[in-house]
């Protein structure tokens, strides 16, 4: 029987948040690695892992790991392109914008489908795809072709399909990088972005595809390193910033899922407060 919440100590709870990433030694092929990550799980207790890069051995080092979590760790992967992006032997897709001309939204939904099957086949429970924002500058060096195109109303449907498909079929979908990091010519890895956008122009650009998803029951959602004045004149990231997490996405869109940053690692963030701070 699982512990409840309330009996978990502080320490326990605040674990429960934190989703570090399973280094990429860490794996049953090297079992001394892996067995040098069950003391720190004992130890953090955190929530779950985050695993990139393809390993033909996950499955057997995550049920290790499973086996040594007080609670079920929830495993999430970057898998916009399918599972096959960073699961090694499953199915690879090509970038949502080549999806994105089909304007398809029934090869959308089984591009979620497939993803989410390969994913719970491989021990992985939350996709973090697809990507939500709408490509609207040609100069963005960072979202480009990982987003479904540049016209909000086929991006908004393109997502809703794809969010369905893989939450019908068994994993948690996640809509990224809210509010919207299309308009940017700035790669939020490398530097914080400033979108000039108005609320008008986001009411009318970036926001449809994520209203569509919350719409549409998706369970989680991730917020972008970047700084949007119009929202948040204090040009604080909008992973950190209240008018925009708590004003504008939990009580003016009604969303009431699961919210996931960006990664910490990243200068969009991690330049202005560092790791530690910013967590």
């Amino acid at each position: 029987m699982l512990p409840s919440p309330a009996s978990l100590s502080l320490r326990e709870q605040l674990g429960q948040l934190i989703v570090p990433l399973l280094p990429s030694h860490a794996y049953a092929s090297d079992p001394v690695a892996l067995e040098d990550q069950v003391d720190p799980l004992r130890k953090g207790r955190w929530g779950g892992y985050i695993t990139i890069f393809p390993k033909p051995d996950l499955t057997t080092a995550l049920t290790r790991l499973q086996a040594e979590a007080n609670l079920p760790l929830l495993v999430a992967c970057d898998l916009e392109r399918g599972a096959g992006q960073h699961l090694d032997g499953l199915s690879r897709f090509p970038h949502l914008m080549a999806l994105g001309a089909s304007e398809s939204t029934e090869l959308a939904y089984e591009q979620g489908r497939l993803t989410a099957l390969e994913a719970r086949l491989a021990g992985v429970h939350w996709v973090l795809a697809p990507v939500a924002d709408v490509n609207s500058n040609s100069e963005n060096p960072i979202i480009n072709v990982r987003a479904f195109g540049g016209d909000p109303a086929v991006v908004a449907k393109l997502v809703e399909a794809f969010v369905t498909g893989c939450q019908d079929h068994g994993a948690l979908a996640t809509v990224k990088h809210f509010p919207g990091h299309g308009d940017t010519d700035t790669d939020s890895h490398a530097a914080l972005p400033v979108i000039h956008a108005s609320r008008e122009q986001l009411d009318r650009i970036d926001l449809p595809p994520f209203r569509q998803a919350i719409a549409a029951g998706v369970a989680s959602l991730m917020t972008g390193h970047i700084a949007v004045p119009s929202l948040d004149p204090t040009l604080t990231p909008a992973t950190l910033s209240k008018p925009i997490v708590t004003g504008l996405l939990r009580q003016e869109l009604g969303f009431d899922g699961l919210v996931v940053t960006d990664a910490f690692n990243m200068a969009g963030v991690a330049e202005g407060f560092g790791e530690e701070e910013a967590a």
